[in-house]
């Protein structure tokens, strides 16, 4: 699902700021190392905002949202407004009191919902940075400045307005409303309001400072802003959904390597109740099923052992090189055998050479590479590629594992709990050493593990490498090159030091986390012959209260004698 984006003429006045010359390294979400941003109005703002509103049936609270971004503090020659007309019939005319950069658009014939609308309008817009807001909204005069001011910081950044819900238009009529928007009064005709859900989760987070992976989960899209860039890079609004695509796009935007932010001072206020406050169970259960297909991260919600899903958990890359197809086949196998179920496997090979045309069968030069492809032909969760993107968004972790190693069930799960419970970025697992084939990779290339490759201990010992697996978050892995290409050094070689400085990398052992040679898990998993018993003999007394002493019989025995001892000292005569 990739957007397409031209930048429109109509925004030719905007110049277009490219991200700064250093991108700043944000640790997990942790953006207070950007430090305080500027205070509201001591500041000077460059960077051009489309504001985009998707609007169905909202003639009555539509003119009191543009009539509040017409009082924003933050220029008004940066800022552009798109209304898109999600309606079944046109809307009739604007109000009077629009921003001087406002125009109505419509989706394309046969495109209908929030999704689509808020993609049409990101799709016309030629801002810096896409500022999607509700058409029920009623934002505070400095609610586009507050936010904005983070987007001069880090190009990366995805921020949230602060929202509450005050009462509907039939309690406190419109024509007070647009009084209290013109005199500068709202908070005087509202007050503070019912705040939403997110704050309490902002409240136990420090702002999402603290929220970590799950940061994401709190994207709200009433008011919501992003580099046009950012947006791009994770393929905008899947029109597919019609709820719940505010959550989903949070999640792709954090597999882009985003970070959130949460500004307390982008105030918002919520016209009426939102869906989920009057329909929360029937919001839930409407949604639950598009994002467990959709976000992995949601692990409630894949609680089948052994379905699959549209996006899965971990992308399992596989190599052949001159690998055997029994070695191929040993990791393969293993990697579908995971308790973990949502796995797919990419298996990389130059598949073009072979060809239909005649030959011998048993002593074809390409045997090993066929026996490959054709082994899988009914395994859809089997892919067989020649090349690999650079990254497997939305997939939130890529498994790098060299053939001839064969992961046991458990191998992957834990690998991603292990990398999940400290938010490592990478995860090599050191295999074996043996002297290098050739002259080692450079430090930092994803290529194909199983050398010194991705993540190698070069430089050390020029006689050896390591022989290992790598496991990639994909979050990790894209911060990081943004970051790269924002500093001096745009190469692979300061990869793996990005991605140490801001989520964390380790090494493991291999045997430690159930990953051997594949001989090595052939032999463990061979069935142990049975143990026959003669007719009429019985165990030795010894063993039994071994094993007795081993499940904690023989404790429970002696508890039993004592407590049987006191009943009796209690109910015997005198």
């Amino acid at each position: 699902m990739t957007m397409s984006w031209t930048p429109t003429p109509h925004m030719s006045w905007i110049s277009q700021i490219p991200p700064a010359p250093a991108t700043p390294r944000i640790p997990r979400n942790d953006y207070g190392v950007l430090g305080a941003p500027p205070a509201l109005g001591a500041w000077t703002p460059e960077l051009s905002v489309s504001v985009v509103i998707p609007a169905y049936r909202a003639e009555r609270t539509l003119p009191l949202t543009l009539a509040a971004l017409a009082r924003q503090t933050y220029p008004g020659h940066l800022i552009e407004v798109v209304v898109v007309d999600d309606g079944e019939e046109p809307m009739g005319s604007l109000p009077d009191l629009v921003p001087p950069l406002t125009r109505v658009i419509r989706p394309g014939s046969g495109v209908w919902g929030k999704p689509s609308a808020c993609t049409a309008g990101a799709e016309a817009a030629g801002g810096d940075v896409v500022h999607f807001l509700d058409a029920d909204l009623v934002p505070s005069p400095e609610h586009i400045e507050a936010q904005m001011r983070w987007h001069h910081l880090a190009d990366y950044l995805v921020v949230l307005g602060h929202l509450s819900f005050v009462p509907g238009l039939d309690q406190v009529p419109a024509g007070e409303v647009l009084a209290a928007i013109e005199a500068g009064t709202l908070d005087r005709l509202f007050g503070d309001g019912m705040p939403q859900w997110t704050q309490r989760r902002w409240d136990e987070t420090a702002d999402l400072r603290e929220a970590g992976l799950h940061a994401f989960s709190v994207t709200v899209g009433a008011t919501l802003s992003v580099r046009a860039e950012l947006l791009r890079a994770a393929g905008g609004m899947d029109r597919t959904l019609v709820l719940g695509e505010d959550t989903e796009l949070g999640y792709r935007l954090a597999q882009a390597g985003a970070v959130f932010v949460a500004d307390r001072a982008a105030r918002g206020r919520h016209i009426g109740d939102s869906t989920v406050m009057r329909r929360e169970q029937d919001v839930k259960r409407h949604n639950w099923p598009y994002l467990a297909e959709r976000v992995p991260a949601f692990r409630w919600l894949r609680d089948h052992p052994h379905r699959r899903y549209l996006v899965p958990y971990v992308e399992a890359v596989v190599r052949v090189a001159d690998a055997s197809f029994e070695e191929v086949r040993a990791t393969v196998d293993g990697l579908l055998a995971s308790r973990l179920p949502d796995v797919a496997v990419k298996i990389i090979g130059p598949w073009g050479r072979l060809d239909d045309g005649r030959r011998s069968p048993l002593d074809d030069p390409w045997l090993d590479l066929r026996l490959v492809r054709g082994c899988y032909e009914g395994e859809t969760r089997v892919a067989y590629c020649e090349s690999l993107p650079e990254d497997c968004a939305p997939v939130p972790f890529r498994l790098h594992c060299p053939p001839g190693w064969a992961p046991s069930r458990g191998t992957l799960g834990s690998l991603v709990k292990f990398a999940d419970k400290h938010c490592l970025g990478v995860v090599s697992v050191a295999l074996e050493e043996r002297e290098p084939a050739g002259p080692p990779e450079p430090r930092g290339s994803s290529g194909a593990p199983g050398s010194s490759g991705p993540a190698g201990l070069t430089g050390q010992d020029m006689r050896s490498e390591i022989v290992h697996a790598r496991l990639e978050r994909t979050a990790a892995l894209n911060r990081a090159r943004r970051c790269a290409r924002g500093s001096a050094a745009g190469d692979h070689t300061d990869l793996d030091d990005l991605v140490h400085e801001m989520f964390g990398t380790v090494w493991v052992a291999g045997d430690t986390w159930g990953l051997v040679r594949a001989e090595a898990a052939a032999t463990a998993g061979r069935t142990p012959r049975k143990v026959r018993r003669r007719p009429g003999r019985r165990p030795p007394a010894a063993r039994l209260r071994r094993i007795a002493g081993m499940c904690g019989v023989a404790r429970l025995s002696r508890t039993a004698r004592l407590l049987l001892r006191r009943l009796r000292a209690m109910v015997s005569p005198g």
